[in-house]
């Protein structure tokens, strides 16, 4: 029996030293561990490898068992205990084996395998890969890259789905499988855009190199050829993801080849070759490549790479660091309007030092022409003086009367739409009930007290009357809905908020809708109604 055949060699390995191990012993390990996973008795086999007994021989000899194991795995179905058996002796394998000897299995396998195995193939072993690379500490750059490579050239015969259908059905697997690559190498990339800030070792500039060619390879294929707006949406296409990594992880990673000028028109790196023709053919892939990157990031996805570049700058500046005057250039204005820039609008205020962040303040508050945009800059406004007062010129005195001007005011007076403009509003109310409470009138650091009849001609007193003349229209609504309703409930209508006419509705619907409205009015109305008492209390103080 196969088991009986393998318990035989591992008894006499055991009473071996490490170094008496002979290639017959090997050979004969191999043969019996292959024998008892295609007999089925993957169990009796990880038993063998869990037992600390055999440690040594398992480090020494288990890389053989990649193979068969692979082989396996992929054969059994994934309900089956043979397989989840498998993958726990490929887990072991990875803990316990050498790790120069269990790479150059892993690798092998890979390219032995072909067809409709490929993806699979790769799929299954890129985490005991990635594992194993990061045990290596001599050659890793020089093992990542031959990884990267081998994987890319086993990949790169497979045909890149082209239709709808193809893609969607993904056929061989190859859109998950270069999805999955990608991800592998990110680690990696973190590793050299971490060491870089703190030294420029060879090694680390040898694996920056080897992921850059992995990503210009990546750019000719499958990228060059994938037709990402075959889908309804291009946020769909399962390469979007693979295309925004290999992106970023290019140009965040500080590669300083990838945008030079001199790469705009000759080969990234290219090596010196001695046969002209094999230079002129890595020329023309690097010219592909390019100019593959040159269509994704002007034509395709600008926006989308250009967030994801500037999200990771960001990341890695330190705070109150980016000097006031990168303001004036356009490009530090217009980013943050972008609508999918929001979400790191704060990264980018905390990176300015104070006179910075005020005038990138001023300028959002002119030109955002959006409620929820201008309120979450006022909510800043409030924190740059909470933290500020008492030492920052910038956000106390006229340079904050100044920019008050610009926050405390209602854009079209008493008609202007307080429900569209609600957070705009409910931020400028907190701000204000903020600086009257913190800053008494003697004070008068951030010179609010000064500015308190402007403040109340500008912003409170429209404020008042819009909110009256508001209330007034949707209670009267409500009613005349209510009124309707009588006989008529599953009446179907649209109803028009904020200027923008809705979907239709039953008048149930539509209620709802109104009472939202009032609620929104009552918030701002109690706080409304609490700075105007702060006022009158300081009238009342100074009488």
């Amino acid at each position: 029996m196969a088991v009986d055949e393998l318990q035989a060699i591992i008894q006499r390995c055991q009473i071996l030293e490490e170094a008496d191990f002979k290639g017959e012993d090997f050979n004969l390990f191999q043969v019996a561990g292959q024998k008892c996973l295609e007999d089925g008795y993957a169990a009796q086999l990880l038993e063998v490898v869990q037992n600390e007994k055999n440690k040594v021989i398992i480090k020494n000899m288990g890389w053989n068992l990649i193979c068969p194991l692979v082989r396996c795995i992929l054969m059994y179905k994934q309900e089956d205990d043979n397989r989840e058996h498998c993958l726990k002796i490929l887990d072991l394998l990875v803990q316990l084996c050498n790790a120069k000897e269990l790479f150059l299995g892993l690798l092998e396998q890979i390219e032995q395998t072909s067809g409709e195995q490929v993806c699979k193939t790769v799929m299954l072993l890129l985490q005991p890969l990635q594992t194993v690379l990061f045990k290596l500490q001599n050659k890793k750059a020089y093992s990542v890259g031959l990884s990267l490579a081998v994987i890319m050239n086993q990949l790169t015969p497979l045909p890149v789905p082209y239709t709808k259908q193809q893609v969607q059905e993904d056929k061989l697997g190859l859109c998950q499988c270069c999805n999955a690559v990608v991800d592998f190498a990110k680690p990696f990339v973190s590793e050299v855009v971490k060491n870089m800030e703190k030294s420029s070792d060879c090694n680390d500039t040898e694996l920056k190199e080897e992921l850059l060619k992995f990503c210009m390879k990546s750019l000719k294929y499958p990228l060059l050829t994938a037709q990402l707006d075959q889908l309804e949406s291009s946020d769909e296409h399962p390469f979007r993801h693979f295309a925004t990594e290999i992106i970023v992880s290019a140009l965040c990673s500080e590669f300083p080849t990838i945008g030079s000028r001199e790469n705009l028109h000759g080969p990234v790196r290219c090596q010196s070759w001695e046969n002209k023709e094999f230079a002129d053919i890595e020329q023309k892939n690097s010219a592909e490549s390019l100019a593959c990157l040159s269509y994704l990031m002007f034509v395709h996805y600008f926006e989308l790479f250009l967030l994801e570049l500037f999200e990771s700058v960001l990341l890695r500046m330190e705070d109150n660091s980016l000097l006031h005057q990168y303001l004036e250039l356009s490009n530090f204005i217009t980013v943050p309007q972008r609508k999918k820039s929001l979400n790191i609008l704060q990264l980018f205020i905390n990176k300015f030092d104070a006179e910075g962040k005020y005038t990138l303040f001023r300028c959002l508050l002119k030109t955002s022409n959006h409620a929820g945009v201008e309120g979450y800059i006022i909510k800043n406004i409030k924190d740059q003086i909470h933290l500020k007062v008492g030492d920052n010129n910038w956000f106390t005195g006229h340079h904050l009367v100044s920019l008050l001007d610009l926050v405390l005011l209602l854009p079209d007076g008493a008609e202007t739409d307080l429900l569209q403009n609600s957070d705009r509003i409910m931020a400028s109310l907190n701000l204000l009930r903020y600086l009257m409470i913190k800053d008494g009138e003697y004070d008068n650091q951030t010179g609010v007290w000064t500015m308190l009849a402007k403040i109340e001609q500008n912003f409170l007193k429209p404020l008042r009357v819009g909110l009256n003349m508001s209330k007034a229209h949707y209670e009267a609504e409500i009613k005349n809905k209510k009124e309707n309703r009588r006989g008529c409930s599953n009446t179907v209508c649209s109803v028009t908020v904020s200027g923008e006419k809705l979907p239709a509705m039953t008048t149930e619907m539509q209620l709802q809708v109104l009472r939202s409205a009032l609620f929104t009015f009552d918030l701002i109305e109690s706080v409304l109604a609490r700075v105007e008492e702060l006022i009158e209390m300081k009238i009342k103080a100074v009488t």
